[in-house]
């Protein structure tokens, strides 16, 4: 009786408890999977409705992700997530379902996929279409030290906007390198599967017997006439791709399977076990999934609910606090908005980020002079060249982290040529809870090097629309005006943007001893910080530089006649717009005398995920931070301990 109960009880808990690790998954009979997935999408449901991310995509690939463990042996297999933010559910797999609530927390787990955080994220990724690269890059590496383990690379449809996708299959393909790709198509279908005689088709020609015969009918025409082998060729070419669509991803050397059902495991499993078991390649499997699947909310809301905060688990409602003041985006939008209906040459770029740069707006409004090009930054950045050598007015909204992945495009193609694109540079700064990879960290740093840019960065929201009626003034050259994610300060809107008078930047208060140079969004600090010193004894003058380049040569002479010490405060790393200072004023024998100097920048390290406000008090970057410097310049450390007392 008592073995009967203690059954009875073993059948009540949840599959999902029983699974730690991938180990665990493979030794439940097949029939289980099922269970398994509706437990594990309604545990990634929770999760996130607690610490807000990416929920879309991670319910789409529930099915697929349990059919990849239970196939492959992973970690000893390499599964690579694109992206990674539709790796929740691998997390909860691969023994992180007891931290899994420390998702993007201080202190917790990445909201992408991470390789100091677990044997089974290989290679870490936070921006898109690097899976494959990667991955034929550890299959050769696997050649090459004689192992024999698969390498799957996970990668989106949208990912696949991107070049570097296209060129890491097409060396692939050159190599015939053993690897698999599954492409997760969750947006646009490139072929529709058509029911029972597509899951025959995938699951045919994905099978050891149909690949071996297609290299002996492949071995047989070659032995044929030149004009009857390539006939043989197109013939088989044809009797696949008709059903499968499959033809581009053939011609790159790829071996072309599906469209699978992603959310059937009855399809999945034996796909991924014939793709398995085949030690030709490359071979791409083409899995069509639903974004947002098993969610009602998430189903019918327009984006899926790809990015959410805290929600209310029953009815999606999403706890977005209200807004205190209008949101850096939106000011850029409507900016741009008004200086479009005062010149029609004007033209707004984004790569597949319309709602995060705000072009959505502008595309509302002036949808033949908006475009999206998709996850093609280079491409976006060579394409506003192109524009502007024709006369017309291109912005380029593209966030900080990701203009780093066009960084030769913006030297080669815009500045050498003097081009007058226009970057729009939003998530400058710390971005909180995507952490180091989306941080806005470096972009100061590498335009600020090249010859002939104009590069602003915006205090607050007034002074962020008045740069953008200033880069549609500037004609001679690249301009980049930065801004930070999120809410603005508050103030009062101008009703329109009046240019400023390039390089010059402005004094807020003036001081005598101490003099603060703020650029960007840490002039609010500087200010606090200028309070606490005066309460010290110390007057302190507050300015603006509005420009990294050119920096206000005028302005920096006059803060360093007039004052004991010069601190530049910035939201970027080193290279910036300090050391711009610096040099000038060595250069001119300021540093030579009585005048102390420093430069607060963002530490040379990669700070993880935590509220902005906690990171820029990490690095030094707020109001102690800066009265701290302050006083160390002065050698008067001790004054700091007396302030906080």
């Amino acid at each position: 009786m008592k073995n009967h109960e203690e059954a009875n009880e073993s059948s009540k808990t949840p599959l999902l408890d029983k699974v730690r690790t991938p180990d665990d998954l493979r030794q439940l009979p097949q029939e289980s999977l099922k269970l398994l997935a509706s437990e594990l999408r309604q545990e990634t449901i929770e999760t996130v409705s607690v610490t807000g991310g990416h929920l879309g995509a991670g319910l789409g690939v529930v099915e697929l992700t349990v059919a990849l463990h239970y196939v492959f042996n992973t970690p000893e297999d390499r599964l690579i997530w694109d992206v990674g933010h539709q790796a929740y559910p691998h997390k909860i797999l691969t023994g992180r379902r007891d931290r899994i609530r420390t998702l993007r927390q201080p202190g917790g787990l990445s909201g992408f996929t991470k390789r100091s955080e677990s044997p089974f994220d290989p290679f870490g990724a936070a921006h898109s279409s690097t899976s494959i690269s990667a991955g034929l890059g550890m299959s050769v590496a696997r050649d090459l030290k004689g192992d024999s383990h698969n390498v799957i690379c996970v990668i989106g449809d949208g990912a696949m906007s991107a070049g570097m996708a296209y060129e890491a299959m097409n060396n692939a393909g050159t190599r015939d390198a053993r690897l698999i790709v599954i492409l997760n198509d969750n947006d646009m279908s490139i072929a529709q599967p058509s029911g029972a005689l597509s899951k025959y088709l995938a699951r045919t020609t994905s099978s050891g017997t149909y690949i071996h015969l297609r290299d002996i009918a492949k071995q047989l025409a070659k032995k044929l006439p030149k004009q009857w082998e390539r006939r043989a060729a197109r013939l088989e070419e044809m009797s696949r791709t008709y059903w499968s669509g499959g033809a581009l991803f053939e011609e790159l050397g790829f071996f072309y399977v599906g469209p699978v059902d992603g959310h059937d495991l009855e399809q999945l499993l034996p796909v991924l076990r014939n793709v398995r078991d085949t030690k030709q390649g490359p071979i791409l499997v083409h899995v069509v999934t639903q974004k947002g699947k098993g969610y009602e909310p998430a189903e019918a809301a327009a984006d899926k609910y790809h990015g959410v905060v805290k929600f209310d688990v029953m009815s999606g409602a999403q706890s977005k606090p209200k807004a205190k003041a209008t949101s850096y985006t939106r000011v850029f939008a409507d900016s741009l908005v008004a200086e479009g209906r005062k010149d029609p040459r004007i033209v707004a770029i984004t790569a597949a980020m319309p709602e995060g740069t705000g072009i959505d707006i502008f595309a509302r409004e002036f949808p033949d002079r908006a475009f999206d090009v998709g996850i093609a930054e280079q491409h976006a950045v060579t394409f506003a060249a192109g524009l502007a050598a024709e006369g017309m007015k291109p912005f380029a909204a593209i966030y900080s982290t990701f203009l780093q992945r066009a960084y030769d495009q913006v030297v080669h193609d815009v500045a050498i040529q003097k081009l007058p694109v226009r970057f729009a540079i939003d998530r400058a700064g710390y971005v909180g809870a995507d952490g180091p990879t989306h941080a806005g960290t470096f972009d100061i740093s590498f335009l600020n090097c090249l010859p002939g840019f104009t590069v602003m960065a915006a205090a607050d929201e007034a002074e962020l629309r008045h740069m953008v009626a200033t880069a549609a003034s500037i004609d001679d050259g690249p301009s980049a005006f930065r801004y930070p994610r999120g809410e603005g300060t508050g103030v009062a809107l101008p009703v329109e943007g009046v240019p400023f008078a390039i390089g010059k930047g402005r004094i807020i208060r003036a001081g005598s001893k101490i003099a603060l140079l703020s650029l960007g969004g840490r002039l609010s600090e500087c200010l606090l910080a200028a309070d606490l010193l005066a309460a010290a004894g110390l007057p302190t003058t507050v300015a603006d530089a509005r420009f990294a380049k050119p920096i206000d040569q005028d302005l920096i002479t006059q803060l360093a006649r007039h004052h004991q010490v010069l601190i530049t405060v910035e939201e970027g790393a080193i290279g910036g717009f300090g050391s711009h200072v610096m040099q000038f004023l060595s250069t001119n024998g300021w540093l030579d005398g009585r005048l102390r100097m420093r430069s607060l920048v963002m530490p040379d390290a990669f700070i993880e995920q935590d509220s902005p406000g906690s990171m820029y008090s990490r690095s030094g970057l707020d109001a102690r931070g800066i009265v701290s410097a302050v006083f160390g310049a002065l050698g008067r450390e001790e004054l700091l301990s007396g302030l906080q007392a």
